[in-house]
């Protein structure tokens, strides 16, 4: 965000393609959120609720979601046959 500018969608889209997420290790919310298709507001919930929640790591201030953390978690809440 240059100039204290936000991004704009087609900016964010980018970002976060599919490509790009391949690529990553770790991902930050937005494109943690995207990849579950939930909102940032949603995966916030979901990252510190008490039982056991999305797992995180925390870079300093920031929070980051692995991407095989991701997938793992993915599977985990498979219901059904």
């Amino acid at each position: 965000m240059a100039g204290g500018k936000r991004p704009n969608q087609r900016t964010v889209e980018m970002c976060v393609s599919k490509k790009m997420i391949e690529r990553r290790l770790l991902l930050p919310p937005l494109a943690a959120a995207r990849v579950l298709s939930v909102s940032q507001r949603k995966l916030w919930s979901m990252t510190f609720e008490d039982d056991p929640g999305l797992p995180y790591i925390r870079c300093g201030r920031l929070v980051r979601y692995a991407v095989f953390d991701l997938e793992a978690w993915i599977r985990s809440q498979r219901k059904g046959g």
